[in-house]
């Protein structure tokens, strides 16, 4: 069966194939990518797509999409895969809101608490219109970030 998007590799590609795999450098997809890329070579070992997929425990489309990537879009592209625009999961909290939230857990609790709790700086920050809600788990990975723990820890 003739393949629609035939990879055909030049020199300089196949080294930069061989020296991912070979030095494993990047992100593991990246070597599989190459590794796909340097076996549906057409000049080179020219494998079917289901050979490709057995021997690198992947599916077939997986392969399809490697090789339909490196024709259309280039070799580069097909090696390093495509980069987000934009994070699955948009920040709930802009600098200038996070700096405010640090800024609370960094001054005293409210009267009849002890310490901040995470629930308590996120209900604190809802209150005082920083944002309009807000989880604990938003307000953990904030402080987080910063090093800021927001409770004080035991060790027994």
């Amino acid at each position: 069966m003739n393949k629609k998007y035939v990879v055909r590799l030049t020199d300089e590609e196949r080294k930069c194939c061989d020296s991912t795999i070979d030095k494993l450098v990047g992100k593991s997809q990246k070597a599989r990518r190459a590794r796909i890329l340097r076996q549906v070579d057409a000049d080179g070992p020219n494998w079917t797509d289901r050979q490709v997929a057995a021997a690198f425990r992947c599916r077939i489309r997986t392969v399809e999409n490697t090789r339909r990537s490196c024709v259309l879009e280039g070799f580069e592209q097909a090696l390093q895969g495509r980069q987000r625009s934009a994070p699955p999961v948009p920040k709930l909290l802009d600098g200038e809101q996070e700096a405010q939230l640090i800024a609370l857990r960094l001054g005293a609790p409210p009267e009849g608490y002890s310490s901040w709790s995470l629930r308590l700086l996120a209900r604190q920050v809802v209150e005082l219109g920083i944002v309009s809600s807000i989880s604990h788990e938003t307000a953990r990975q904030t402080l987080k970030k910063t090093g800021l723990q927001a409770t004080r820890s035991s060790t027994g």
